[in-house]
């Protein structure tokens, strides 16, 4: 049975006090809530993680993740923080290949595949994202697009690797933008996803796969979207930042 995830990130808002707050009113709401199969995950700016580590502490099926790792184990690279320094500071997953690393940050396929790898090195769970921009959206080449990303920066792992791996499809196209995705349109491309993923690995791999629809969900949506056969949770972004809205977004796996 593959589990239900929802992931909320952060992106560059919250200061460590602001992130603990917000952590402890979401754990407050769901402290009675039965998780199995289920799992709550907070995104947080680095600066936050050991704080919201200590706050989470032992608590079952709750993971602190961070938003992005580095692609290298040590050395003269300023800024950057290794997947060894996240799982040192309570970092149990990580977000990787974000559509605004991808776009801001240059980040490319094969960066990610290294970055995964990191990841898995040092058992800290990928969170994999991909996803289509509008314009691959209409020209209707978003299948190749996404079947590329998958590819090149999950396809060189190994079985057992790749059943420790979580991805995450955001239709760039309805994020900000005022277009929406249908739970139709979403459920195609995460049935296309696992479609992929049994193709090379296998139909068990890909049955326990859990896919996460990153694209604005929140509470008047998120049980429409997550009761779709092969929507397995979201990566929440905004609604992610409010404690009630977040929680309605729990509940609704």
């Amino acid at each position: 049975m593959r589990n239900k995830i929802v992931a909320g990130n952060w992106k560059m808002n919250t200061t460590p006090v602001e992130g603990v707050a917000l952590v402890s009113e979401v754990l407050d709401a769901v402290k009675d809530m039965e998780l199995n199969h289920k799992k709550v995950v907070f995104g947080v700016p680095a600066v936050s993680i050991t704080s919201v580590a200590s706050i989470i502490g032992d608590i079952a099926n709750v993971h602190v993740a961070s938003q992005n790792i580095s692609s290298y184990d040590s050395g003269a690279y300023t800024g950057e923080i290794s997947a060894t320094m996240l799982e040192a500071s309570g970092a149990t997953m990580a977000i990787i290949g974000h559509s605004e690393r991808r776009e801001y940050f240059g980040e490319s396929n094969q960066v990610l595949a290294t970055k995964v790898d990191k990841a898995l090195g040092r058992r800290i769970t990928p969170i994999y994202c991909c996803g289509e921009v509008l314009e691959e959206r209409k020209n209707n080449t978003f299948q190749t697009v996404i079947k590329t990303q998958v590819e090149e920066g999950l396809f060189h792992l190994s079985m057992e690797e790749m059943a420790k791996v979580v991805i995450a499809y955001e239709p760039v196209w309805a994020i900000g933008t005022g277009e929406t995705a249908s739970p139709e349109q979403a459920q195609e491309v995460h049935a296309f996803i696992r479609s992929l993923v049994s193709a090379k690995y296998g139909n068990e791999v890909a049955d326990n796969l859990s896919i996460l629809y990153g694209g604005s969900m929140k509470p008047s949506n998120a049980s429409e979207l997550i009761s779709m056969v092969d929507i397995d949770g979201g990566l929440v972004g905004g609604a992610s930042l409010n404690a009630s809205d977040f929680v309605e977004i729990i509940k609704a796996m």
